[in-house]
């Protein structure tokens, strides 16, 4: 290969433009619009605009992507993550293109990539299971239907795609409905394809995953396994390996399944292979990741094995580096510097990034997309960052991360930090009496989320802050102020009066974050309760449900596919 279109950005389209350089060969970015000035951009040695701001019309767009592959002279297409890494479509046109796919074939990718024909496969070879649906289900019915056969919680899932994008967990009957509907609008949002299956999901389980490296040829070696159980909204938080808490028995089950399932269909590339591990100790085949995951560093961290770099050497044609399961070195964490805030709900903030103080030290690693003065736009995922923490054992990793996340520093959007640093220190975490972490725990067992509210720093709104320091019984402290109230509380010669307290506007109908008015739940003149859902946002891939402010009648202002700005007024309810 002498040139590599990377069909992504962010920062998995950094770290592919990095690999290539380290392996010889030449690298060509594309962006959109709003990542005209991106790093992975700057990174790459040249890059193609892709016109457009739209995933669909960007980085979703194959004919787009193969014509700057054609343009840029680039002979091999690297897909990274997320967009069109799971499409087999997209792997056969580029194929059928005269390009080198760096990937699994089209045909793994249909086998594996779609869930139903996963589950298949995976219990063709034997491995362990719960019960779900054969294939994509028709609609909300079917999934009432299963749910009445089965019990629940169940999960629907998008049937094409990963990383916990179109799933949505259902604990009650009358949950159902929307859920299905959320999930297929989510699915089609992120992969452009809406079918779902429906299994019974497991109460409180870990996630556990497996490392997979196959030639193509009929070698397939299992390089590690991760721990993924740290999750909000069924993505993941925090990852580390190798994974840790597993009995003997389970971990074999975890890597003969994962290295059974890719042999059936003789996998070439990087894939993950992912599980769920229940609170009795039942392991269920949960999915095929069939890319690289985001995740991979910490498997890098702990066996020296450089993943990116194997991909490459595959789609070569040359053989893999590693031919049997290495031992683990130590262990590793990687914490994903998402914009969201927590103390929001974990809300999606697009922004300029004003800030971004890196850590240092032994097994302290960052891969990052963005630097300061990135702006991080809100039609794409949150990720800005993965910090990766290594150390002699899980201990020592967990007191260097502790080190890193408090010199880790991002301002001008909000991020998922003040998490990473209460969570380093929580007991269910850091496993002394026990691991007690499991997907749904932050959303029903993490006592102090809340409080991260509270914590947030007053710059995290739209007001300008002033910063300064100060200086309190010899120590040296930073202070952020709010202009305004600055202002206020020292008006020079002729400065205007500080308005009054306005009274709250109880009835308007605000977007909680900037983005698009995916769907109304309630009609125009329909009565609601307090709290009811009547709308649906997405912004970064996310959607968020929007409640009503108070009881009465909803009259709607904004349309769906609106987009609009935090605190835009969509409608008001009034009283009936």
């Amino acid at each position: 290969m002498k040139k590599v279109l990377i069909a992504n950005r962010g920062e998995i389209a950094v770290r592919i433009a990095r690999a290539c350089a380290d392996y010889g060969t030449r690298s060509a970015a594309v962006f959109a619009d709003p990542d005209a000035d991106a790093l992975h951009v700057r990174v790459a040695d040249e890059a193609w605009s892709l016109g457009g701001s739209a995933p669909a019309e960007t980085y979703l767009d194959i004919g787009k992507l193969l014509a700057a592959a054609r343009t840029s002279g680039a002979d091999a297409v690297h897909p990274g993550y997320g967009f069109l890494s799971e499409s087999a479509e997209f792997a056969r046109r580029v194929e059928e293109a005269g390009l080198v796919w760096i990937g699994p074939s089209p045909g793994s990718i249909e086998a594996l990539g779609d869930k139903t024909t996963a589950r298949r496969i995976a219990t063709s070879v034997g491995a362990p299971l719960v019960a779900g649906t054969p294939g994509p289900v028709a609609g909300a019915d079917e999934v009432v239907a299963f749910a009445d056969e089965h019990g629940l919680p169940i999960a629907i899932k998008a049937a094409f795609g990963g990383g916990g994008r179109g799933m949505r967990v259902v604990h009650r009957r009358e949950d159902v409905r929307d859920a299905f509907d959320s999930a297929v609008r989510e699915a089609v949002a992120a992969f452009g394809r809406g079918e779902c299956f429906v299994e019974q999901y497991l109460d409180r389980p870990r996630h556990v995953e497996a490392q997979v490296l196959g030639d193509g040829r009929g070698t397939v070696v299992v390089v590690g396994t991760r721990d993924c159980s740290l999750q909000r909204r069924h993505q993941k938080l925090v990852e580390e390996a190798p994974a840790p808490f597993l009995t003997a028995e389970q971990h074999r089950l975890v890597v003969e399944a994962a290295r059974d399932v890719c042999a059936a269909v003789d996998y070439r590339g990087a894939g993950t292979v992912e599980f769920l591990v229940g609170t009795s100790g039942t392991v269920s085949f949960l999915e095929v990741n069939t890319r690289l995951q985001v995740e991979h560093p910490v498997t890098e961290e702990t066996t020296g094995v450089d993943l990116v770099r194997q991909q490459l050497l595959v789609a070569d044609g040359l053989p893999l580096e590693v031919t049997s399961t290495p031992e683990p070195r130590g262990h590793a964490f990687e914490f994903r510097l998402n914009a969201e805030d927590p103390g929001r709900g974990f809300l999606p903030t697009p922004g300029t990034v004003e800030r971004f103080d890196l850590p240092g030290g032994r097994g302290v690693r960052v891969d990052s997309g963005v630097v300061v003065g990135s702006r991080v736009p809100g039609a794409y995922d949150s990720l800005l960052a993965k910090l990766v923490v290594s150390g002699r054992d899980r201990p020592e990793a967990l007191r260097r991360a502790r080190t890193a996340l408090a010199e880790l520093a991002v301002e001008g959007v909000s991020t998922v930090l003040p998490f990473h640093r209460r969570v380093v220190a929580d007991p269910a975490f850091t496993g002394e009496d026990g691991f007690g972490v499991h997907t749904r725990w932050i959303e029903t067992e993490c006592a102090w989320l809340d409080e991260l509210a509270a914590a947030r720093p007053a710059d995290d709104g739209d007001e300008e802050v002033v910063r300064t320091w100060v200086e309190l019984d010899g120590r040296r402290v930073r202070l952020g102020l709010p202009a305004g109230l600055l202002r206020a509380a020292a008006p020079g010669p002729g400065a205007a009066a500080v308005p009054a307290a306005e009274v709250p506007d109880t009835g308007a109908v605000r977007a909680p974050v900037a983005g698009t008015l995916l769907a109304w739940r309630a009609d125009d003149g329909a009565t609601v309760a307090e709290g009811e859902a009547v709308a649906v946002m997405e912004a970064m891939k996310m959607e968020t449900v929007v409640p009503a402010p108070a009881a009465g009648v909803l009259r709607r202002s904004a349309a769906e596919g609106d987009t609009c700005s935090a605190g835009a007024e969509l409608g008001r309810v009034v009283s009936s």
